[in-house]
């Protein structure tokens, strides 16, 4: 995924509007009245006098007044359940992805209670698109370069924990020190690595071909050691056309257990081709950024056959899906886990898709796994999945909220410029947090 300048971390709920208009005070001796027009079922509005009513005037001005009291209570409640049903989004069909693209709203208790299992930032320096493997009793997770420059730059950063809550980065510690020949090392994006039959590992990952700047293909690289260093293979082992497709971006690797085959799925990159707007996509014509499964030998880096495509995006998922991850759970179902929306926004989440066979066809869940406000989170996204399922880790936005150092930088710079702390831009950083995953059915639960 590319790398933004800048972005205002806050995101701020839309200021509600009143329901109904605050009621007009009536002239002295009268009453105004609404009366319903049951003929066109709309409300028509009348002026009744009401000096010296007759007995009968005033048991037709009480029963009227009491109909007035009904409609009175009864409107405001229909717009308020309006109103929370608009708020959801579309209900159906089955595969429409109910989206809350900038929610600000605080999570209520029960809410919250979703995603307890939640815990971070457990990394809150850059740590982008974070990759997890488990082996020999340590969890190492894998992320896109650090930003640095020179001798500071790190292609592939590495971080370690023993109980997945407490990790510990490498410092300096690069898992891609050298490139390919095929490659420049201008972008190294979005690592996975997996380990194969003969206990060596592979690292897939993205960069920059040389023939191409302003694109991206994914390359693979190998190590017997897991923390590398990984030796890049000479040419890349994914590069749709560059110039009609865009690239690739985004690759994961995956064993299916039910059939000892491996696979590498990964992204191709036809927003870089895009005419605009948000990710460079999101004016027509959009170009398609499907998913695509590539079959692979034992060694993990010798395809086998032709990539099928999984998914592609719609229009629920804005300018692009990306970052996919696929994991099998005990129930024999495929989980294709994706980003969807632009990564620099609050839009960007965790999503996913299912299906019995892990060529498809995929159905797209009710609602995304994460989005921006669940558990306090921004922009969550380029989640990984342990082997074997459970911890899930992901990235999302440092915040002031989430952040000290954060916080603390946007008040010197507000105090300065003379700005309050919320207009504040900073640049984007996104640390990792992680959460546990239970499957059940084509549903996964974070609580």
């Amino acid at each position: 995924m590319p790398m933004p300048s800048v972005i205002n971390m806050v995101v701020r709920p839309q200021e509600r509007q009143p329901l109904l208009p605050h009621p007009s005070h009536p002239s002295p001796g009268y009453n105004t009245l609404s009366l319903i027009n049951q003929e066109k079922g709309s409300l028509t509005s009348s002026t009744i006098h009401t000096s010296q009513p007759s007995a009968n005037k005033r048991l037709f001005l009480l029963a009227l007044r009491t109909k007035i009291i009904l409609i009175m209570v009864a409107i405001p409640a229909f717009l308020l359940a309006s109103s929370a049903v608009t708020s959801l989004g579309p209900l159906t069909p089955r595969d429409t992805v109910i989206r809350s693209p900038q929610p600000a709203e605080p999570q209520t208790t029960s809410n919250s209670n979703l995603f307890a299992s939640v815990q971070g930032p457990l990394i809150s320096t850059q740590f982008a698109d974070p990759a997890i493997i488990h082996v020999n009793g340590i969890s190492y997770a894998f992320a896109t370069n650090n930003k640095g420059v020179g001798a500071d730059r790190i292609n592939v950063q590495v971080a370690t924990s023993t109980d997945n809550e407490t990790w510990t980065l490498m410092d300096h510690h690069d898992a891609l020190p050298s490139m390919g020949a095929w490659e420049t090392g201008a972008g190294v994006w979005a690592p996975d690595v997996v380990q194969v039959e003969d206990g060596s590992f592979v690292l897939y990952y993205a960069d920059v071909p040389t023939w191409a700047p302003q694109h991206h293909c994914v390359g693979a690289a190998t190590s017997k050691n897991i923390t590398g260093p990984y030796a890049p293979l000479s040419q890349p082992f994914a590069c749709p056309n560059v110039l009609t497709q865009g690239g690739a971006i985004d690759p994961d690797g995956f064993h299916d257990v039910a059939t000892d085959k491996r696979y590498v799925v990964y992204k191709v990159d036809g927003n870089s081709l895009g005419h605009g707007g948000a990710c460079m996509n999101s004016v027509a014509p959009i170009i398609p950024t499907p998913l695509m499964l590539q079959e692979v030998a034992a060694d993990g880096v010798t395809p086998i056959g032709n990539p099928v495509e999984l998914l592609d995006r719609d229009d629920v998922d804005g300018p692009l899906i990306e970052a996919p991850a696929l994991h099998r759970s005990p129930e024999g179902v495929y989980f294709l886990f994706y980003s969807s929306n632009c990564f620099t926004t609050p839009k960007y989440d965790v999503s996913y898709a299912t299906a019995t066979n892990v060529l498809g066809p995929y159905t797209r869940s009710n609602r995304p796994l994460l989005i921006t406000s669940d558990a306090g989170l921004v922009g969550p996204g380029g989640m990984d999945i342990i082997k074997g399922g459970g911890t899930i880790v992901f990235h999302g936005h440092m915040t002031i909220a989430n952040d000290p150092a954060e916080l603390k930088q946007a008040e010197a710079i507000a105090a300065s410029t003379g700005t309050s702390v919320n207009s504040v831009s900073l640049p984007l950083i996104r640390g990792m947090w992680s959460a546990t995953a239970q499957f059940s059915g084509t549903t996964v639960s974070l609580a």
